[in-house]
């Protein structure tokens, strides 16, 4: 596990220096604290940062092949390494090392670009072939680990982090303003996009060729659309299939040459991952758990019932809005606009949990590989109303309206949020506002006329962006075309960027094993009834098979989420820090919003008339970012 970034003069045919090859490197030291690398070649560097997990003694980057004709830097753990040595080393490779960075190398020799298909695990690679005069780049099927490049006249320059792109003298720093209206709908900025115009991320399952001067991208992975469902299979059997191949993604998880541990929330997710874990280990699990002082946000209670079942060695740690001080230290790590507020506690429990471990494995990917999210029922639910005709969901939507909303998730807030959505006239649009911090339509009012101006043919990006997600798999059922445009979007975007920042700004690894693709593509081959059964039970078939192994009160439990208190923060301990960050002259002066759609916003959620606590989170986390990279940008 490390960070990477290189830099290729194939414009300029200039030497690179070593002094800037450095100062990208030096950027990402957190991500791999233990060592660090170079390969220079004339026109072309390649750097790393490394954490070491395995193969410590032998495992330093960049690697080449047998005649240094290649060379290669990577970020990630690829799981099935030790198989694919042995494989090369019977058809005549000579390896040098231990290490899976080289069999990834070995593997280009023998299956050019085809060489990601062969991985089981999690990376971003880079490789210089210096026969071919080319750079390939690679990114994992879903998204794990990041990878941003940029093609300037002179350079193409990448990285695991943006920052480092910035070191790039003719790298202009131009917003982009199509990143910043997808941000404010979707929480995050969306690839290929980012907030400069000039950088790009490379798409999940994707690998990157530049040659002679032109960049050429490519998939190389999705989702088995279009076969067969698992319906006719018996139930048993589905079981226990399931229960063997996640098994079998925990078991490789557990490879590791330095102390590791898990994060357990007391969701059913992390619960499942430590229950295997514990089977396989003969020592005790270490968990992590985090929470919060307001109770109703706090899912201590559940973690501890489990760590107690499987007599793990347990850490909590509780979050406060006192320890928010850490905001603008995370608005420098993500690099970019983020406004999942999960990224603070995430954040959190990475930091508490690297003082044991420098491993640790999570729950990620349940809710989207087997129906978790309670917006999955509500779009069920909006199918069995849809006869109900619009001018009485108007009149319902009307009669909850003058509710207060002081706290977001009650059940005001949730019968609102389902009526609204069901008004709306397609399946994309609907799904998009139960993900959206400002739904469809509600920036038009926020905007100044400046900026919505600059938007010109990219107004509504989010929505065409989901509308995309959902054209991948067009005839499925409904609960699988919801999974799979989560799959497509929100999961690997959102969650896995929140996940690689908030760990590796810590130096820790984590790891998925929910996201292994062999468990991802046979959850997605079973039908969507499997998953979620009727209006109540989701993630079924998973809770089903993992029963057993679950103390009661988890198995029965609905689902939760990682909610901070946002709401209550802005009117108490974070109340005059967003007065003083967001209604500040130098933040209304850039000139994105209207100062008084800010005000009302603002005083709608002090007066206890809505709560914005999300919406307004979004904008604080936008000015953080400004103040950190674009302190003196103005629109």
């Amino acid at each position: 596990m490390c960070g990477i970034c290189g830099l290729y003069n194939y414009g300029s045919g200039l030497a690179v220096e070593h002094s800037d090859l450095k100062a990208m490197n030096d950027l990402i030291i957190h991500r791999g604290p233990d060592d660090e690398g170079y390969y220079e070649d004339r026109d072309v560097g390649l750097a790393m940062r490394r954490l070491s997990i395995i193969d410590l003694s032998t495992g330093h980057q960049p690697i080449t092949n047998e005649d240094g004709s290649a060379w290669i830097v990577f970020n990630g753990e690829i799981y099935n390494f030790p198989e694919l040595r042995e494989g090369l080393l019977a058809r005549g490779h000579i390896l040098k090392t231990k290490s899976d960075t080289e069999v990834i190398l070995h593997l280009y020799e023998e299956k050019g670009t085809d060489f990601p298909k062969e991985l089981r695990g999690m990376f971003a690679v880079a490789i210089w072939d210096k026969r071919r005069k080319r750079l390939v780049l690679a990114r994992d099927r879903i998204g794990k680990k990041p990878l941003f490049y940029a093609q300037t006249p002179s350079a193409f320059v990448f990285g695991s982090e943006l920052r480092s792109l910035l070191t790039v003298k003719d790298l202009k720093r131009e917003i982009n303003p199509a990143a910043i209206d997808a941000y404010l709908s979707l929480q995050y900025i969306p690839s290929p996009l980012t907030v400069f115009k000039g950088v790009k991320k490379l798409e999940p399952a994707s690998v990157l060729v530049f040659e002679g001067g032109k960049v050429t991208t490519g998939k190389y992975w999705d989702l088995p659309v279009g076969e067969e469902k698992l319906g006719h299979v018996p139930l048993p059997e589905l079981k226990e299939r399931l229960k063997a191949e996640l098994s079998e993604a925990v078991r490789i998880r557990l490879m590791s040459e330095v102390p590791l541990g898990a994060f357990l929330s007391g969701g059913i997710d992390s619960s499942v991952i430590t229950a295997l874990m514990a089977a396989h280990s003969d020592q005790p699990v270490k968990t992590f758990a985090i929470g919060f002082k307001e109770e109703k946000y706090s899912e201590l209670g559940y973690a501890r019932q489990v760590a107690k079942m499987y007599g793990t060695k347990h850490t909590e740690f509780t979050v406060e809005a006192k320890m928010a001080d850490v905001l603008e230290k995370l608005a420098w790590h993500y690099g970019e606009p983020y406004a999942d507020s999960s990224a603070l506690p995430s954040y959190f429990v990475s930091r508490e949990t690297r003082r044991d471990v420098t491993v640790a494995l999570n729950g990620d990917g349940g809710d989207e590989a087997f129906g978790g999210y309670l917006r999955y029922v509500g779009m069920k639910a909006e199918r069995l109303i849809s006869w109900v005709p619009g001018w009485a969901k108007r009149a319902a939507l009307a009669g909850v309206g003058p509710i207060p909303k002081t706290a977001p998730f009650n059940v005001f807030w949730r019968v609102e949020k389902f009526l609204k959505f069901s008004l709306m006239d397609t399946l994309e649009r609907r799904y998009l506002s139960t993900v959206s911090f400002f739904g469809p339509g509600e920036t038009a009012g926020l905007y100044s006329e400046a900026f919505y101006n600059s938007l010109g043919a990219d107004r509504d990006y989010a929505e065409r962006y989901i509308a995309g997600a959902f054209a991948g798999n067009p005839y499925d059922d409904l609960l699988n075309r919801m999974t799979y445009a989560d799959m497509h979007s929100y999961l690997p975007e959102c969650l896995m960027t929140k996940m690689d920042i908030a760990s590796m700004a810590n130096s820790l690894e984590t790891r998925s094993p929910f996201l292994d693709h062999k468990v991802l593509e046979f959850a997605f081959q079973l039908p969507g009834n499997l998953k979620l059964k009727g209006l109540t039970g989701t993630k079924w078939i998973l809770k089903e098979t993992f029963k057993d192994m679950l103390p009661p009160d988890i198995y029965s439990r609905g689902k939760m989420g990682f909610g901070v208190p946002l709401g209550i923060w802005f009117r108490g301990e974070l109340k005059d820090y967003w007065a003083g960050a967001c209604l500040s002259q130098k933040a209304l002066g850039r000139g994105y919003f209207r100062p008084e759609a800010l005000f009302r916003l603002w005083d709608e959620h002090q007066q206890g008339k809505r709560d914005h606590g999300y919406k307004l989170w979004a904008l604080l986390m936008l000015e953080l970012w400004h103040r950190q990279y674009l302190d003196d940008f103005k629109f």
